[in-house]
């Protein structure tokens, strides 16, 4: 167990044990000092997974179809599809755009980009060809990751980026034979804390939707904020009922509250359903909760 590891158990643990206490928690917690090299999927989710045959992801269909993973399933299966995309030719720093709905992949993806220190670029599969071309210019990604029945839409989107698709589809590499390649833990990419994450676009709602930079610490390590405010403990079960951007968030939170014991929280995604009411923002009410210092949870924008 890294040192890394160890600051990250202990901050989690402080804030477990202040589950109640907001009053104690605003001033006793203090943010984990995770050394001078961090990555998330390996220093946590990996230290805390492997071997654990705990419930980690639940997916439900409207049918009644569920799709199941251990938290062992999902540390096995991301370095699979890390070794593959890096044979791809993802390497360390390149951005990868995932337009992917409510399925295991997208949560295998988003954790084997993590281990080899590329950058997650979350787009919702709504986005259409001029939004793509945007994003992908902006966001300079390298690789696009995406169902079969969206890849038409990139046929207007020009561009030097690898294309993968959850599935076969005509010139495109098939993320799903990337379960053939041989499980071996993923390297540390020797990621700084402050080294690139995560790069997300706002909604755009009053004018062009802004590029919104995490760190590998802002992100991962800022959410801790989120577990208190939402009250998880190892052994809930979280229902995200909205996979969106901010879903997306809070699911990433939810997987940061294992314990190896194996009681982690295991983590149940609903179909996505329309509603006329905006749900709170978890990551914005959870830093208020702690006040989050600018050096951790500031978010960017470029």
């Amino acid at each position: 167990m890294t040192t890394a590891t160890q600051s990250y158990r202990q901050a989690r643990d402080h804030l477990l044990a202040l589950r109640g206490d907001q009053a104690g928690a605003v001033s006793a917690f203090s943010w984990p000092d995770v050394g001078d090299r961090f990555n998330w999927a390996i220093d946590w989710f990996d230290a805390v997974a492997r071997g654990n045959d705990a419930m980690a992801l639940v997916i439900v269909e409207e049918d009644g179809r569920r799709t199941e993973r251990t938290f062992d399933d999902m540390s096995t299966r991301s370095d699979q599809v890390a070794q593959w995309l890096r044979q791809q030719g993802v390497a360390k720093g390149d951005s990868v755009l995932l337009m992917l709905g409510n399925q295991v992949e997208l949560w295998e993806a988003m954790l084997a980009v993590m281990k080899l220190g590329a950058v997650i670029m979350p787009t919702t599969t709504a986005a259409g060809p001029t939004d793509l071309i945007d994003r992908i210019q902006r966001g300079n990604a390298r690789f696009v990751v995406t169902n079969p029945s969206e890849t038409a839409k990139f046929d207007e989107v020009p561009g030097d980026y690898g294309r993968i698709s959850i599935g076969p589809a005509e010139g495109w590499e098939d993320f799903h034979t990337a379960y053939e390649t041989p499980a071996v833990p993923t390297a540390h990419p020797d990621t700084a804390p402050g080294d690139r994450l995560l790069l997300y676009f706002t909604s755009g709602t009053t004018s062009r939707p802004k590029l919104v930079e995490h760190t590998q610490v802002s992100y991962p390590v800022g959410h801790l904020s989120t577990m208190y405010w939402l009250g998880l403990k190892p052994g809930d079960v979280h229902l995200n009922d909205l996979l969106t951007r901010v879903g997306q968030a809070r699911v990433v939170a939810v997987l940061r509250t294992v314990d190896r014991a194996g009681d982690g929280v295991r983590l149940q995604l609903r179909p996505l359903r329309r509603s006329g009411a905006a749900a709170p923002d978890p990551l914005q009410r959870g830093h208020e909760l702690l006040r989050a210092p600018d050096g951790l949870a500031d978010a960017h924008q470029r």
